[in-house]
């Protein structure tokens, strides 16, 4: 059991809060970051892991939604775009401009020419950040990418936005890491069982889900960041909202690397709604859907599957029709649209066209901040349009501090990648198309790369790859370990890395270094959790016999 979850979990019991936020995806990890740099009191729970929801689930993109253009969202789409500026900004490592290549056949719901004239309007409204698009032949399209079958396109677009170099839920665990530095508890697997007002406070009867162990504590204010279950959150404590919630599930289908080219895919589907072939390392992810559902569901149906790849297969000139056994891993998310709460059921024709912003509803009497909806790329207005709704309720802020975000200044950087060519950490591993190790470490660790790197320096075994192909070393397990809050073994594999994304799940069974990361990761508790994670037929009767296997 992770150390750093039961300090937290011990700060938790008892404790009097300013503000209790409910709900650990990316709108819950940044409201606990800006109003911990703002000296609130502050603790952080949600019933699964961090990011577990909706937030590993999205396409990694960080971008102003040129497909909003579509609906003349232009308000929409100028906040994104200059959240997506000022994410960029503030993490050169993480967030990179990535180029666009927007194939435009007969499915396009729109001419050639319109579709560059968006492009160019888009590039404006993103106050030319980015590098400038141009339009394409469908012969230049083929020159660009051999891949597309340009059979029948029209032409095409390029255009720039940005993407997360990691998965999205690593990126939400960076904010929940900033929290707890700033002192704020957070513990994942954790449930909010009751909430009642009394005497001006909240008082919270939690539940750890991991063991059963009851808590208790007192806040001011309570922030609903339950993302798509935030509606039946506020029924639950006797909160009403003026907007509500509406689901559309989305899925993206990983697949080996279909082209190395390091740029997004984009085509219209059959139903002219875009998606996307988009790059992750040796891999490339399929998607997205946009699907209503009544309620939030993580499943993926062998249609879900067989509409992708169908509509992939009718765009790219591969050597062999994609099938179900090319698929590596699967994302399923339902995203959490907003509505009036007043408005009737939407009919189909009109649901993608349902705005993804988010609203903030504040219950000043109640003391509940209710945040609904939202993307990634908007979470600092995020966060900082939480902390405004807290100060409405009530709750005394210090003035705005801007260190709960972003990455370590420049020099910090400079002295990292000094001691890490020291070391020569790049040597073993310069190979064609792989990311230098330097690189990797500090876009994960940041400051605390160099924990990595004195750990690699007194035991060179820590500088080892502990899983096939997984692009994971044995000092960053130990790191996790000691300060991500590991609690299943499915936070380690699918979110604080993103192993079980690239790497078969047949693969991850039979993996020589599983034994080693479940010991280090759990102790005495390691046999458990693979049978939690993989089922009762899967571990032998010890981790070492199950080793010794695998040699």
């Amino acid at each position: 059991m992770s150390h750093l979850r039961n300090a937290s979990l011990d700060r938790l019991d008892d404790g009097e809060l300013d503000v209790l936020i409910v709900g650990g995806g990316i709108n819950g990890a940044v409201a606990a970051a800006a109003l911990s740099g703002r000296g609130a009191s502050v603790g952080l729970v949600d019933r699964g892991d961090f990011a577990a929801a909706t937030s590993q689930e999205s396409s990694n993109l960080v971008w102003g939604g040129f497909k909003y253009l579509e609906n003349y969202d232009i308000r929409l789409v100028r906040k994104l775009c200059l959240s997506r500026n000022r994410l960029m900004k503030a993490y050169p490592a993480n967030i990179r401009e990535i180029g666009f290549l927007a194939a435009l056949g007969q499915t396009a719901p729109f001419p050639h020419w319109l579709a560059g004239v968006g492009a160019y309007a888009y590039w404006a409204i993103g106050n030319f950040k980015t590098a400038a698009p141009r339009m394409l032949s469908a012969n230049a399209v083929e020159r660009l990418e051999p891949l597309i079958d340009t059979t029948e396109i029209k032409g095409g677009v390029e255009y720039a936005d940005a993407h997360l170099k990691d998965n999205d839920a690593r990126f939400v665990f960076s904010f929940v890491r900033t929290a707890l530095d700033l002192g704020t508890p957070a513990a994942n697997y954790v449930k909010l069982v009751a909430a009642e007002r009394a005497a001006g406070v909240w008082r919270a009867e939690l539940r750890d889900v991991e063991t059963g162990a009851d808590l208790t504590l007192t806040a001011k204010a309570i922030v609903n960041a339950a993302g798509p279950y935030a509606d039946g959150l506020n029924e639950s404590i006797g909160v009403r909202t003026a907007h509500r919630i509406v689901h559309s599930k989305g899925i993206h289908l990983i697949v080996n690397q279909l082209t190395p080219n390091n740029r997004v895919l984009a085509f219209f589907d059959d139903t002219r709604r875009l998606f996307y072939v988009i790059p992750m390392g040796q891999r490339s992810m399929i998607g997205t859907t946009d699907t209503r559902v009544d309620e939030p569901t993580k499943e993926v149906t062998d249609e879900d599957r067989s509409f992708l790849l169908s509509q992939i297969n009718d765009r790219l000139d591969l050597p062999a029709p994609l099938t179900f056994d090319d698929i590596i891993a699967e994302r399923s998310g339902t995203r959490p649209l907003v509505v009036s709460a007043t408005d009737d059921d939407h009919h189909d024709a009109e649901w993608t066209s349902l705005s993804r912003k988010h609203e903030i509803d504040v219950d000043t009497d109640r003391q509940v901040v209710s945040i609904l909806g939202g993307k990634l790329t908007d979470c600092l207005n995020v966060g900082e349009e939480i902390a405004e709704a807290v100060e409405a309720v009530g709750i005394r802020l210090a003035p705005q501090d801007e260190r709960w975000y972003g990455e370590p200044p420049a020099e910090t950087r400079r002295s990292f990648y000094r001691q890490a060519h020291g070391l020569r950490l790049d040597d073993l591993r310069d190979k064609p198309g792989v990311e230098p190790l330097t690189d990797r470490l500090w876009r994960r660790y940041g400051r605390r790369a160099f924990d990595l790197l004195d750990a690699i320096r007194e035991d060179p075994s820590m500088g080892e790859d502990i899983m096939d192909s997984a692009d994971y070393l044995r000092a960053e397990l130990h790191h996790t370990a000691r300060h991500e809050m590991v609690t299943r073994l499915d936070d380690f594999l699918r979110r604080r890395s993103k192993i079980a994304q690239v790497v078969r799940a047949e693969d991850l069974r039979t993996s020589k270094g599983l034994g080693e990361v479940a010991e280090v990761l759990f102790g005495a508790k390691a046999e458990a959790k693979l049978i939690e994670h993989f089922g009762e037929e899967f571990v032998p009767s010890s981790i070492a016999e199950r080793q010794g296997t695998a040699d």
